[in-house]
């Protein structure tokens, strides 16, 4: 391996092991409104993932998709529907990571609704899980109990740059 190579992977992994600052960390109430979940959003794995490999620099591709189960309650005229996902993340030089998501709904009056859902949601749910598998900056801190006691004790940072200021338009291009 080159100099330039090991520098660059040197660089990479160095990312990779910071943990993610309270701007990118969540809490949801847990199953059944008990103890308070600790997450990242989709969209902002991704764009950490842009900002660290390079838009260019990884893709993810859906490697199955399987619908659980539809049940439909007559007397209600709903559906619950569950949806699993394994996504592959690839990264430009061919190292890879897989995992899997899942995506629930429940009482729903449209079975194709419900279906769309899930499956967006189980699909960002496996991206989020194969991409925290690449270090701690994407996500894997967020196992890490005392990481997370400690973060949501954190106040958020405001953005000194001015909102106008991140905003395309079609001036811009």
């Amino acid at each position: 391996m080159s100099e330039e190579s090991s520098r660059k992977i040197a660089t990479l992994q160095a990312k990779l092991q910071k943990y993610l600052g309270p701007e990118f960390v969540s809490q949801r109430p847990g199953p059944g409104g008990g103890m308070k979940l600790t997450y990242a959003e989709g969209w902002k794995i991704i764009n950490l993932a842009n900002e660290v490999f390079g838009f260019n620099g990884w893709s993810s591709s859906i490697v199955s998709l399987t619908t659980d189960f539809v049940d439909y309650f007559e007397e209600t005229k709903k559906y619950n529907v569950g949806v699993t996902a394994v996504v592959r993340v690839t990264l430009r030089d061919g190292v890879f990571h897989e995992d899997v998501g899942y995506g629930a709904l429940e009482n729903s009056k449209s079975k194709a609704a419900a279906l769309d859902k899930c499956k967006k949601e189980a699909v960002t749910d496996a991206v989020k899980r194969a991409l925290r598998n690449f270090g701690n900056l994407l996500g894997n801190c967020l196992y890490d109990k005392h990481y997370t006691q400690e973060i949501t004790k954190m106040k958020v940072p405001v953005v000194s740059t001015p909102f106008t200021e991140q905003l395309a338009s079609h001036l811009t291009f």
